[in-house]
């Protein structure tokens, strides 16, 4: 492991208490624009320590819970995100991204929840993917979300393959990429596998940023057992991540393929340490699940000192997130 590394992690803990306390006499006042941007950065007490800080009345009050579900998303606060959701959404409901955002909050709670709660769980996800694609149907990305929906729910819950096929024609004037892939998606739960791999190397082949549809070519080649094709996928993945900056986090995506391969930890370690170095990070992937990622990597290769070194970055972002808090084997 990179010595470098570690002087960044520690400089950064230092710098992230001292603003959480207040010590940096120069930082400016509380916004929404620096709550996103903690958020981005993988920093959730930070973003949360800002939005109590932040008055924001009228349309901004909206805007600040959605962001509160956000993060607690990140630290997996499945109940305090979908409140903070049903917030936004009950301050502007006419705003098709955070119904997305709250039908996100509640798939989570969802995974978690008895099979009773499951189930109308899971018809509220419905409900809002769809008001969101009502409110907004030329957004890929409400499209897709919809769509994985009807792929992976029972008929009885609203699911269905012949949903998921129509809107897999209205994301083809919007994302042909994200429709090729959600097409895969649904050959995949079809057992249909040749097809299903055709459309996803279509992704691939079509995607402005095709490090993200590599790391979907991974994990279906994963899931398959097919290693090699998959360790060549990997590469792909982590070339094309390093010639665009927009699509950082299918290193993440990757390295994560990796590791539910058992495959190949020093790669995967690789891949995260990239990410961890690149200035483009995203909540989708937030950088103290990247950092605990990497020391449970590192317990596994022998390296507890570095790994302790990882599980307090990942703590000095965000204290609550339960999974830095541990230790040992996983």
């Amino acid at each position: 492991m990179k010595t470098w590394r570690w002087r960044l992690a520690g400089v950064a803990a230092i710098l992230i208490a001292a603003a959480r306390l207040g010590l940096c006499a120069d930082a400016p006042p509380p916004t929404l624009d620096a709550v996103h941007a903690a958020l981005y950065a993988g920093e959730a007490d930070r973003a949360l320590d800002l939005l109590r800080s932040l008055r924001t009345p009228g349309a901004g009050a909206a805007e600040a819970a959605n962001l509160e579900c956000r993060v607690r998303l990140t630290v997996r606060q499945w109940d305090s995100a979908v409140q903070a959701c049903e917030q936004s959404v009950r301050l502007e409901p006419q705003n098709s991204s955070y119904h997305s955002w709250l039908g996100r909050a509640l798939g989570k709670k969802a995974e978690k929840a008895n099979f009773v709660s499951a189930i109308s769980l899971a018809r509220r996800v419905r409900t809002e993917f769809e008001e969101a694609v009502r409110l907004n149907p030329r957004s890929a990305e409400a499209l897709a979300d919809l769509g994985d929906f009807y792929v992976e729910a029972p008929g009885f819950m609203g699911g269905g393959q012949d949903k998921a096929l129509s809107i897999a024609a209205q994301l083809d004037a919007l994302d042909p990429g994200a429709a090729s892939q959600l097409r895969g998606r649904i050959a995949e739960a079809r057992k249909d596998y040749p097809t299903a791999e055709r459309e996803f190397r279509h992704a691939v082949a079509i995607a402005l940023h095709p490090a993200l549809r590599w790391a979907t070519l991974a994990s279906f080649l994963q899931r398959r057992q097919r290693w090699d094709d998959m360790e060549t996928a990997v590469r792909s993945c982590e070339s094309a991540a390093q010639r665009d900056s927009h699509a950082t986090v299918a290193l993440y995506d990757c390295a994560g393929v990796l590791i539910d391969a058992r495959r190949d930890p020093q790669t995967a370690a690789r891949l995260l340490e990239e990410y961890l170095s690149s200035s483009s990070k995203t909540d989708e992937a937030p950088a103290f699940e990247a950092w605990v990622r990497l020391a449970k990597l590192e317990e596994d290769l022998g390296d507890n000192a570095a790994a302790r070194r990882d599980r307090n970055a990942a703590l000095a972002l965000a204290h609550e997130y339960s999974a830095a808090q541990e230790t040992g084997r996983h």
